[in-house]
């Protein structure tokens, strides 16, 4: 192993005596043990499967489209059954494999899906329950344990059906409609409307109370604002074809995989496509706020991390890139700028500079920013920007998360802290820079949700502002396609 390690030295240790060992300048080399290989695991052997547990996983495998794994509608009953017991048994582990943690391979995800499914091994679990005819119990272990999994699943058969039926019909464009219009449009309206919600009737072509109410309740599971005014927003997303809704879920049942299979009890919870904020306990929100998030081009990174600390009256150190793009050009154009808006530039060892912006008010941070170690640098914080949080679409920041109540997250997350004891704005008026560290630091996900369940089962969308969801779903139907391949030969 020494002489293995001498083409990357230098100098005088590089040198090698005759025999080719490596000199050791009278110090005593020291003891290096025999490389032993790892016992080989013991080669698996496949089980021999009875009647009724052949049948259950061929069931589970042609229920591959319900967990959202193919997009194709064809009904699959039969197909696996045909199989031998090693086809059939090496098709259901790769089956459960992609139900519990996904179907994508590490090459397929993007540099800013921070999230990874934890590695699993379907084999210990499977051989145990055909040894203790339990299979059905694993196989119901295998998804996701949450509700909003369960809620897409139930939609996303909801949804199937609808594109199976032909969809909706796609509404023309035109002036915008409100209370009291009429005409063949409105019929239009009631129609497409219909098809997702079964209150509203079908007939009539009078824009009347009870339609109004139907609208705001559509705009409102679409992220819009809910004015009930059909104008072109609201018709863009009531003309998203059914095919695309269907693979908008597949996309966000795949994101749940890769959480782990037990979430935080205490945790904070950031919607990237919704910006929104919830701070859980368990399954209970106990607060929410509005937040904003990265604009196109500028992702907030879907992510698991633990907040550590909060920082009281932060200093906005300036990142390169926006002190190149954004800052030094408005200085150049408006001398002084920089003065106005207490931005000093500091000089670097070795030459460069940077841009720091002073704590206070007019501090791009706010008053607070709370911090996680990630590879994006970005963290939540506050800001002076509070017009942003009134828009319907808050998709406006370089990728860190801005909120509209954070002294209300510090003083949840500093409650049981002995010197702030749930009460950060005193120290926040002192106007000092301080950095509060959490005794028991709270784990953060930054997630991206752009379809999710509510309470009664309905299904919202949101918009899909980074295009994740279309490549997402393609890339698991693409590996969802081959694996059927696989499978069937």
């Amino acid at each position: 192993m020494a002489a293995a390690l001498v083409p990357l030295l230098s100098g005088p240790a590089a040198a090698q005596t005759a025999s080719g060992a490596v000199p050791t300048f009278g110090v005593p080399a020291p003891a290096i043990p025999p490389v032993v290989d790892a016992p080989a695991p013991p080669p698996r052997v496949m089980p021999k499967l009875t009647r009724a547990q052949a049948s259950q996983l061929a069931a589970m495998i042609d229920a591959a489209p319900a967990q959202g794994l193919r997009h194709d509608l064809r009904d699959g009953d039969g197909e696996a059954a045909d199989r031998g017991d090693a086809e059939l048994i090496t098709a259901a582990l790769d089956h459960a494999r992609a139900v519990h943690s996904g179907r994508l391979e590490t090459s397929d995800f993007l540099k800013d899906w921070g999230l990874r499914p934890a590695a699993y091994d379907p084999w210990p679990g499977f051989s145990q329950a055909v040894a203790n005819d339990r299979l059905a119990a694993w196989i119901n272990s295998l998804p996701p344990p949450y509700a909003g999994y369960d809620g897409l699943m139930k939609g996303l058969k909801t949804y199937r059906k609808i594109e199976a039926d032909g969809g909706w019909p796609t509404m023309a464009s035109g002036p915008d409609m409100t209370i009291n219009a009429s005409g063949a449009r409105v019929l239009a309206l009631r129609r497409r409307l219909a098809v997702e919600d079964s209150e509203v009737a079908k007939t009539g072509d009078t824009f009347d109370r009870p339609l109004l109410d139907a609208v705001r309740r559509a705009q409102r599971r679409y992220g819009l604002q809910p004015s009930g005014i059909v104008s072109t927003q609201t018709i863009a997303a009531l003309n998203v074809p059914a095919r695309d809704r269907v693979r908008q879920i597949m996309a966000n049942m795949e994101r749940w995989r890769w959480l782990p299979q037990d979430l935080a009890k205490d945790r904070v919870q950031v919607n990237i496509a919704a910006a929104v904020l919830t701070v859980f306990d368990g399954d209970n929100p106990v607060t929410s706020m509005k937040a904003v998030t990265g604009r196109p081009g500028d992702n907030t990174p879907m992510l698991q991390s633990r907040i550590h600390s909060i920082v009281i009256n932060p200093p906005w150190n300036v990142p390169t890139s926006i002190a190149t793009k954004e800052l030094w050009p408005k200085e150049r154009a408006n001398p002084g700028y920089f003065k106005r808006n207490s931005i000093k530039v500091i000089k670097l060892d070795g030459g460069g500079t940077r841009l720091q912006q002073a704590a206070g008010d007019m501090s791009a941070l706010g008053r607070l920013k709370f911090d996680f170690d990630n590879p994006y640098s970005v963290y939540l914080h506050d800001s002076p920007a509070q017009a942003a949080f009134s828009r319907w679409d808050r998709l406006a920041s370089h990728g860190c998360v801005r909120l509209a109540k954070p002294v209300e997250l510090a003083d949840l997350l500093l409650a049981n802290d002995p010197t702030y004891g749930g009460n950060v704005k005193p120290a926040i008026d002192a106007g000092e820079t301080k950095r509060a560290r959490l005794a028991n630091p709270v784990t953060v996900y930054l997630l991206y949700w752009t379809a999710f369940a509510s309470s009664a089962g309905q299904i919202n969308f949101r918009a899909d502002p980074y295009d994740w969801d279309g490549i997402l779903a393609s890339k698991i139907e693409a590996r969802g396609n081959r694996a059927a391949a696989l499978a069937s030969r």
